[in-house]
């Protein structure tokens, strides 16, 4: 039951993440919409580069922001899909004693996050604006950090990211 908890609270953390990169894309009229609160609050985990310094990440990317932020929280999307699903799969097949769907699911959710991660240094090597690109190689490394183990899966990390990212990224 603690997995299947622990599990629905990662879900949602992820999903809300990139829920809101779609929303704001299409509903946010311009630079006078305000960031979310805990945006500018950083713990430092994940390795808080220069983009990070000071706070407050200031106006959305330049440069080619639009198409690598574009890129990005669409591979987010696909990919947080894809890992809570098989995550899903590999904790009831665990629960139904079944280790070869196990065994599967935990290779698929593996690969998820392995095929996000590189996607996210791709679009940190593209990105021409310096916090958009120390973002996006944060990011990666904080996916790299995830595994298939639910119990240590840090949503407030994960969601601080995605907050930065979804301001950077704002429209």
């Amino acid at each position: 039951m603690r997995r299947l908890l622990a599990l629905a609270a990662a879900m949602a953390v992820l999903s809300a993440g990139a829920a809101c990169s779609a929303e704001r894309s299409g509903s946010e009229p311009g630079p006078s919409g305000s960031p979310p609160a805990a945006a500018g609050a950083t713990s430092g985990a994940g390795g808080a580069g220069p983009g990070a310094a000071g706070g407050s990440l200031g106006p959305p990317a330049g440069g080619n922001g639009p198409e690598v932020c574009a890129a990005a929280q669409k591979a987010s999307g696909a990919a947080v899909r894809t890992y809570v699903a098989e995550l899903g799969r590999m904790i009831g097949a665990v629960g139904a004693n079944d280790s070869t769907t196990a065994e599967v699911a935990r290779k698929r959710a593996e690969a998820a996050l392995a095929g996000w991660r590189t996607e996210l240094r791709q679009q940190s090597a593209r990105a021409t604006d310096p916090q958009l690109k120390t973002l996006l190689a944060d990011l990666a490394s904080e996916v790299g950090t995830l595994g298939t183990d639910v119990d240590a899966i840090d949503e407030e990390e994960l969601d601080e990211l995605q907050q930065r990212l979804d301001q950077l990224c704002a429209r």
